[in-house]
C-alpha cells in the first residue's frame, strides 16, 4: 500500500500557553479554601484556562489528593491538563490521570535545542503573538464602532490609574480597573464592575460591584443608591439573597471591610 499524505490532518509540533500553579502546602483542604475564597467571587476570573499542577516545590515525600485541585480548579471554570514533576514525584503523579508535563522558561528553550532552532522557534512564536495581538485590536476596533460603551470600556481596561466612565452600564457589559473606577450613571442589573482599587458610582448600583478584587482590604465601594446584586470587598461578598439593611437600600451608602467582615453603612454627605 503506497503512503501518501493525508489532506485530512496535519501533524507538527506547537507551543500550548498554560497557567502553572504551584502547589506549596499539601494541605489540599486549605488550597481549596484559599483558591475559593480568591477567586469564588469572579467566577469568570479563569475563563476556561488550562492549567499545569507544579508539585516541584512538594517535599519527594508528600503525595498529595490532587483530584481535590482538579475537582477545585473545574469548579473556578479552569481545566488541569498536565502535572510538573520530579523524578521521585512521578511514580504517584501518574496516578490521577494527568500527562507529565516538561516545563521550560520562555527566555531560554530546552537546553538540547541548538541556538539556531531555539532562536527560529521564539522567532516563530513572538510572530504568532503579534498576529494575535493585531486579531484582537481589530476586534475591539469593531466593537467600538457598534458602541460607544463598549469602546469606553475597553480603553479602560488599558488604563492602570483611575477610570472615569460616564454612559450606563448594560446587562452582561464588565469593567475592570487595575486602580480605582468612578462611574457617572446607571450599573444595571447583570453589569459587572471590578477594580483593584476603589469604586465609585454617583448613580443606582443595581449589578455586581467588586473592590479590592487583588486582596486589597482597604478598598471601599461608594454609590448613591445601593441596590446591588452583588457587593464585594477582597473576595467577602454579599449578595442579593440577604436583604440590604433598611438604611441603606436605595440610599447613598458605602461598603467596607472590617475584621474580614463586610460594613453596609449610609454614606454622609455632610
Amino acid at each position: 500500500m503506497s503512503q501518501k499524505k493525508s489532506p485530512r490532518f496535519e501533524l507538527r509540533s506547537g507551543n500550548v500557553d498554560a497557567l502553572l500553579l504551584a502547589l506549596q502546602t499539601a494541605d489540599m483542604a486549605a488550597l481549596r479554601d484559599d483558591l475559593l475564597s480568591r477567586f469564588e467571587a469572579t467566577p469568570d476570573f479563569f475563563s476556561n484556562d488550562v492549567i499545569a499542577l507544579d508539585l516541584r516545590t512538594l517535599e519527594d515525600d508528600q503525595q498529595v489528593a490532587l483530584e481535590q485541585v482538579i475537582d477545585t480548579l473545574a469548579a473556578l471554570k479552569a481545566r488541569a491538563i498536565g502535572v510538573v514533576a520530579r523524578e521521585a514525584q512521578r511514580g504517584w503523579a501518574e496516578g490521577f490521570g494527568l500527562p507529565l508535563l516538561d516545563s521550560q522558561s520562555r527566555r531560554g528553550g530546552r537546553a538540547s535545542e541548538s541556538p539556531d532552532r531555539a532562536a527560529a522557534a521564539k522567532a516563530a512564536e513572538q510572530a504568532e503573538r503579534a498576529a494575535a495581538e493585531q486579531a484582537a485590536q481589530a476586534e475591539a476596533a469593531i466593537a467600538a464602532a457598534h458602541a460607544a460603551t463598549d469602546a469606553a470600556v475597553a480603553a479602560a481596561v488599558r488604563q492602570t490609574q483611575t477610570i472615569l466612565i460616564d454612559k450606563p452600564l448594560r446587562s452582561g457589559q464588565q469593567v475592570y480597573a487595575h486602580g480605582d473606577v468612578v462611574i457617572l450613571d446607571v450599573v444595571s442589573y447583570g453589569a459587572e464592575v471590578i477594580a483593584e482599587g476603589n469604586i465609585h458610582i454617583y448613580a443606582p448600583l443595581r449589578g455586581r460591584a467588586l473592590a479590592g478584587v487583588k486582596g486589597n482590604q482597604q478598598a471601599r465601594i461608594f454609590c448613591t443608591c445601593l441596590e446591588a446584586e452583588l457587593v464585594s470587598i477582597a473576595g467577602i461578598y454579599r449578595t442579593a439573597e440577604q436583604t440590604l439593611p433598611a438604611d441603606v437600600l436605595g440610599k447613598s451608602a458605602q461598603v467596607r471591610l472590617a475584621e474580614e467582615k463586610l460594613i453596609l453603612e449610609p454614606l454622609r454627605t455632610k
